[in-house]
C-alpha cells in the first residue's frame, strides 16, 4: 500500500484563513467571512437543506499571479466543467478584506468534500472553502492534513465588488 503524502501549508495559508467571500444569489449578494471567536452571525445560511456550498477557483493556480487571460480561460473552464456535472452555482468573488486582492470564484452546491477538493487540485488550487449552516472550513486540496473548521461565520448583505480583481482586465 503506497504512502499517504502530506503536503505543507502554502505560504498563502494564512490569507485563506481570513479570507472573505461575496456570493452573488439571483435576488441579492452577501459576503461571509469567518469568526475565529465562533458562533453563526448576521443573515442565515441561505439553503434550506442541509447542503454544503464549497467556493472554488481556478485563479492564480499554484499560488502564483497568472495573467489576466489565463485566469480567465481557467476560470471558464472550470465552470465549463461545472456545467457539466449539472451543479447548482452562483458567481462569486474570495479574496481580502480590504478589496486589494480578490478572485473571482464559484460558489458550488452539490458536490461532497473530496469532490470539491478534486476540482480544486484539476485547476492547481492550494484549498477550497466549504460553508454549511454550522462552519465555515479551508479543506485543503492536496490532502487533509492542515484542514481547518473555523468556529464560526458571518454573513451579510453586500454589494458587487467595485474593485479591479487580481488577474482580471481592466475596466
Amino acid at each position: 500500500m503506497p504512502a499517504v503524502a502530506h503536503f505543507a501549508p502554502s505560504t498563502q495559508w494564512p490569507h485563506y484563513l481570513s479570507a472573505v467571500v461575496d456570493i452573488a444569489f439571483p435576488t441579492h449578494s452577501i459576503r461571509v467571512s469567518p469568526v475565529i471567536r465562533g458562533g453563526v452571525s448576521g443573515l442565515p445560511y441561505p439553503l434550506t437543506r442541509a447542503d454544503t456550498i464549497h467556493i472554488v477557483t481556478a485563479f492564480n493556480p499554484g499560488g502564483r499571479n497568472a495573467t489576466a487571460r489565463a485566469n480567465l480561460r481557467a476560470q471558464q473552464e472550470l465552470l465549463h466543467s461545472i456545467g457539466r456535472r449539472g451543479l447548482e452555482w452562483w458567481p462569486a468573488v474570495g479574496g481580502d478584506w480590504a478589496g486589494t486582492h480578490a478572485e473571482i470564484s464559484a460558489a458550488v452546491v452539490g458536490m461532497d468534500d473530496a469532490q470539491a477538493r478534486a476540482l480544486g487540485w484539476r485547476f492547481g488550487q492550494d484549498a477550497v472553502f466549504a460553508w454549511s449552516s454550522a462552519s465555515w472550513r479551508l479543506l485543503g486540496c492536496a490532502d487533509t492534513a492542515h484542514d481547518v473548521v473555523i468556529a464560526g461565520w458571518h454573513a451579510a448583505p453586500h454589494a458587487p465588488p467595485s474593485h479591479r480583481l487580481s488577474g482580471s482586465p481592466a475596466a
